[in-house]
C-alpha cells in the first residue's frame, strides 16, 4: 500500500492521483469517466462502470452418495478457483456428515470459504475474500518467503531428521497450495471482467509463477521427508552434507535473483539467475557421482533430496524467464 497526498483544486474540489500501473492495466487514458462509491465502512471505491456491484456467482453440486473425499474435495475447488461466490452441495440426509465434513476441510484447505448455511439437504458456502486485500503480487511475495524457508529448513533438518521439521515444513506445503488456488482464482476473475489485454498478462503470469514456487514448495518437502528417513542412518560423510548445504546455498539465491529480478523487472538480473544454473547444475551432478557410489538404505533417499535440488533451480530459471517476459510486455520502461 503507497500513501498518496490529498490536494484541494479550487474552493471545494479535492483531488488525489491514481497508480499509473492500475490506469494503464485498465486500459484508461485522459478524459476517461471513473464511478467513485462510498461504502459502508466509510472508504471510498473507484470503478470502471456505473450500477450496483458484479452479481456474485453461484455453483451447485448435487452428492449422489457416490463421491469419495478427493473427488467432492477437487469439485469445490474447482469451483472456487472459477470465481463462484456461493457454492451449494445438496445431498441425502443419510450423506449429511460426509459432505459438511468435507466441506469444512475445503473451507480450511482456501482463503474465504465459510459455511454460512446448513439443512437436512444442503451445505451453503461463501467466498469472502476480498483480492484487492490479498493481490497475486502480495500471494507471490509470501509463497516465495514461504518456499526459501521450507528449503532452508528442510536440508538443516538432514542430519536430525526432526519430525517436527517435517511436519512443519509439510504444514508450509499447504500454505503455499493455498496461496497458489487464490492466484488461480484471481486469473479467472481477470478473463471475466474488462481489461485491455495488459492485466490479463500480468496476471496470466502471476499464476504461471505461482505454481513454480508451488512445485519448488513441493520438492522441499520431499527433502524433508528423505531427509527424516535417513535419520536412522549411520556415519553420513561430512563432506556429502557440506555439499549438499552447498547446493541448497546455491539454489535459494537463484530462487532469490529471479524473484528479485521479477518485482523489479531487472532483465539484466534475470538473466543472471539463469545464467547461473549452469554452474549448479556441476554441483547437482558432483553430488549425484557422490551419491551412486554409495549403498544400503540411504542411497534412495540421498537421490531423492539431490534430484530435488537440481529441479528447484530448474523452476526458478523458469521464474526468471518469465520475469523477463513481463519485463518486455509492460508499458513501463524496463531495465536492461
Amino acid at each position: 500500500m503507497e500513501g498518496r497526498k490529498l490536494q484541494l483544486a479550487g474552493k471545494s474540489t479535492f483531488l488525489v492521483s491514481l497508480p499509473k500501473r492500475w490506469v494503464t492495466n485498465a486500459g484508461l487514458k485522459a478524459g476517461d469517466t471513473l464511478f467513485v462509491d462510498t461504502e459502508t465502512d466509510g472508504s471510498v471505491s473507484v470503478r470502471l462502470r456505473s450500477g450496483s456491484r458484479p452479481v456474485v456467482r453461484r455453483k451447485s453440486f448435487v452428492e449422489r452418495g457416490e463421491e469419495t473425499r478427493e473427488h467432492l474435495l477437487r469439485k469445490l475447488i474447482g469451483a472456487y478457483i472459477s470465481g463462484f461466490g456461493l457454492i451449494e452441495v445438496r445431498y441425502s440426509p443419510s450423506r449429511g456428515a460426509f459432505v459438511r465434513k468435507v466441506a469444512r476441510e475445503f473451507c480450511h484447505l482456501v482463503i474465504g470459504p465459510e459455511v454460512i448455511e446448513e439443512s437436512a439437504g444442503s451445505i451453503l458456502i461463501q467466498d469472502l475474500s476480498d483480492p484487492s486485500e490479498l493481490s497475486s503480487e502480495k500471494c507471490l511475495r509470501r509463497m516465495h518467503l514461504t518456499v526459501r524457508a521450507m528449503l532452508e529448513d528442510a536440508v538443516a533438518g538432514l542430519k536430525s531428521g526432526n519430525e517436527t521439521t517435517v511436519h512443519d515444513v509439510g504444514q508450509r506445503s499447504q500454505d503455499v497450495s493455498r496461496l497458489y488456488w487464490m492466484v488461480a482464482k484471481q486469473y479467472h476473475l481477470a478473463h471475466g471482467g474488462p481489461s485491455d489485454g495488459q492485466g490479463v498478462t500480468w496476471i496470466h503470469g502471476h499464476r504461471l509463477i505461482a505454481k513454480l514456487l508451488e512445485r519448488i514448495g513441493e520438492h522441499a518437502q520431499r527433502i524433508s521427508t528423505n531427509g527424516a528417513a535417513l535419520a536412522s542412518a549411520r556415519g553420513l560423510d561430512p563432506k556429502l552434507l557440506e555439499q549438499i548445504n552447498e547446493a541448497r546455498t546455491s539454489a535459494v539465491a537463484i530462487l532469490d535473483k529471479a524473484f528479485n529480478a521479477l518485482v523489479t523487472r531487472n532483465i539484466d538480473a534475470a538473466n543472471e539467475a539463469i545464467d547461473a544454473r549452469v554452474e549448479h547444475q556441476k554441483r547437482i551432478d558432483d553430488l549425484a557421482r557422490l551419491v551412486s557410489a554409495r549403498r544400503g538404505p540411504s542411497l534412495l533417499p540421498l537421490g531423492t533430496i539431490v534430484d530435488s535440488l537440481g529441479r528447484t533451480v530448474v523452476y526458478a530459471a523458469e521464474i526468471a524467464e518469465e520475469a523477463i517476459d513481463l519485463a518486455v510486455s509492460t508499458n513501463e520502461d524496463a531495465t536492461a
